[in-house]
This record gives structure tokens, C-alpha cells and sequence, in this order.
């Protein structure tokens, strides 16, 4: 009698295994995509708060990144900024 309990919660255990599996690789598939989503948004933060350029430039560099290529980041680290700062003496 105690194996036929025990094969029963074994067997009812593998049940709620299978009945909860479709809600694991949802929230694990949840999970990817904000990681995904966040590795594409970096560089976009990246140049948003950078102190190498400033007003169009910086949203030429933004807008060159999404609608261009993801690697513009990449030479945004290369090229920015395209024209030098001015500096100001007194």
C-alpha cells in the first residue's frame, strides 16, 4: 500500500512539474528579452550621458545608432566628436 502512495505522488509530482513548465520558459523568455533589450538600449545611454558631444551631434550619433547600425556606438568611441570643442579663454 505505502508503494502505490508513493508512485501516486511521485506520478502527481512530475504532473505539476509539466503543468508549471509552460510558466517557467515564459518568465524565463521574459527574462531574455529584457535582457536583450537592455544590451541594446546601453549604447544608446552611453551616448546620451556622454560628455564628448553635445546638442545635434549627440542626437545625429543617437539616430545614426538606430537607425543605421547597432555598431555605431563603436565608432561613436572612434570618431566623437567630429568637430573640436571650443575652448574660451579669459
Amino acid at each position: 500500500m505505502k508503494l502505490l502512495a508513493n508512485l501516486l505522488l511521485i506520478g502527481l509530482c512530475i504532473l505539476a512539474l509539466l503543468a508549471v513548465l509552460p510558466l517557467i520558459s515564459f518568465g524565463f523568455a521574459i527574462f531574455c528579452g529584457l535582457i536583450a533589450l537592455a544590451v541594446w538600449l546601453l549604447p544608446v545611454w552611453i551616448i546620451a550621458t556622454s560628455d564628448e558631444t553635445t546638442g545635434f551631434e549627440k542626437i545625429a550619433w543617437i539616430l545614426a545608432m538606430v537607425f543605421l547600425s547597432w555598431f555605431a556606438w563603436v565608432f561613436y568611441f572612434f570618431l566623437a566628436p567630429l568637430k573640436p570643442k571650443q575652448q574660451y579663454y579669459y
